[in-house]
């Protein structure tokens, strides 16, 4: 058998130190954890930095080497920084260094760098090697011009070349989430199905556990013919619901999982329930790849972002909203001639359709609605000039029936209006053909 530990559900969330030591006493074979995701939006990924504080990423981080240290066990980590740029590869090895030197830690590391250069990606765009996603629009080579970072999500190929160095701890840029997690077993031996089954199970932590959570621990044990899941504290446990619906997460498939070594095909797998915390999985297999498409990641600038957030609760304004807002939206266009196609103005009804947006079903409205308004222009002064103005019109907007004049938004905040700065999209968001694409492998020695 081959014990597998996830502490939580990405680097710098969290866990608390009674998982922790429970986790210790167990005497997991490797450390594996996921550190980021494309779920705070493309922002990071643009920037190159991570989405979670550096505090608290080293406040893992410092656990996980003391048990990487006292067990003589290796630390996987994937998607390192959150986005899994270079940048964000060595902000986290940064970190470590600091550590060890706090502690007077000695560690050899690798480096795995994910990140594709325009030119590689153009190569490919122009010989027919990329492919939309499901959800993904096709892109021209003119888009790759504003693209700041781009990222392959790579599998387990880097990582295994990478700990076939001698190496303590594997740092490796974009990755499948899985990935960590099933390195090892799949090394050693144990079948490519229930090892990435293993890790998507185990990729966020006590998600899979009830109740869950994404600031804790789980265990995962691998055997020849099934895996065990399990939770680290006495007040989770892990049940055929919460772990069958963490294998359909993120995914819309219930039966084949894609992914960039293949596909975990879940067509005879079965979940049992072993004891009140303990499920046992089987049955799943891997179907080979016969061409190596992986997925990539990049973003692109769009201007500079402008928010104001209003409320609003009277009734006549609320009834006639969305031809108030396509009223400004004229007015606008009409006022800042001289800014045509230099900004774009989004409005967020939020107790009408902020979430859903038009996909909403619900024909209810509330009795008052959290407006957002934003504002993305090519620069600061345009994206100022029109949110303000926005503000300024709304507030004393003569609408159809109006009776009060006294104002038509209430804004909690003051200022009223905050530029948050650059604004990025998911330009790069396909499969590229990578049949024989080596990432950079760089040995350090702490």
């Amino acid at each position: 058998m081959f014990k597998v530990y996830s502490p939580t559900a990405i680097l710098g969330y969290g866990f608390s130190e009674e998982s922790f030591e429970n986790a210790l006493r167990l005497k997991p074979d490797v450390i594996a954890v996921d550190a980021g995701s494309t779920d705070p939006g493309p922002y990071y990924l643009g920037k190159g930095i991570s989405f979670v504080e550096r505090y608290n990423t080293k406040r893992d981080l410092f656990y996980l080497l003391k048990m990487t240290k006292s067990l003589d066990i290796p630390l996987l980590i994937g998607s390192a920084g959150g986005c899994g740029t270079k940048s964000s590869v060595d902000w986290t090895f940064e970190i470590i260094k600091e550590i060890c030197k706090e502690n007077n830690w000695k560690f050899r590391i690798a480096k795995v760098y994910t990140d594709i250069s325009k030119d590689f990606v153009k190569k490919a765009l122009l010989e027919g090697n990329i492919k939309t996603l499901d959800g993904s629009k096709e892109f021209l080579e003119k888009d790759l011009e504003r693209v700041t970072n781009i990222v392959a999500q790579i599998g387990i190929d880097p990582f295994i070349e990478a700990y076939k160095k001698d190496v303590n701890i594997v740092l490796c840029g974009r990755s499948y989430d899985p990935s960590p997690f099933a390195v090892l077993p799949i090394l050693y031996g144990y079948p490519k199905g229930l090892s990435l089954h293993l890790g998507k199970i185990l990729e966020c932590g006590a998600i899979a556990a009830e109740p869950g959570s994404g600031r804790d621990g789980i265990m995962g044990v691998v055997y020849e013919d099934h895996f065990e899941v399990f939770p680290l504290i006495k007040t989770r446990k892990c049940t055929v619901n919460s772990v069958a619906a963490h294998t359909l997460y993120e995914k819309s498939d219930p039966y084949y999982l894609h992914g960039p070594d293949g596909v975990i095909d879940l067509t005879s797998t079965q979940f049992i329930q072993k004891d009140e915390n303990t499920v046992i999985i089987e049955g799943s297999k891997f179907i080979d790849s016969k061409e190596k498409w992986l997925k990539i990641e990049g973003a692109a600038l769009l201007g500079i972002r402008g928010v104001c957030i209003a409320g609003i609760r009277d009734p006549i304004m609320l009834s006639q909203i969305e031809d108030i807002l396509s009223e400004h939206q004229k007015i606008v266009d009409d006022v800042f001639k001289e800014y045509e196609g230099k900004y774009k103005i989004y409005f967020h009804l939020y107790g009408k359709n902020g979430v859903m947006g038009e996909m909403e079903k619900e024909e209810k409205i509330s009795h008052e609605i959290g407006l957002i308004i934003e504002v993305i222009g090519e620069n600061i002064e345009i994206a100022k000039s029109i949110l303000g103005f926005l503000r300024s019109t709304l507030l004393h907007y003569g609408y159809k029936g109006r009776i009060s004049t006294a104002g038509n938004l209430a804004f909690p905040f003051s200022p009223s209006e905050v530029i948050w700065g650059e604004a990025y999209s998911f330009v790069v968001y396909h499969l590229i053909k990578l049949q024989d694409y080596d990432f950079p492998v760089l040995i350090e020695e702490v």
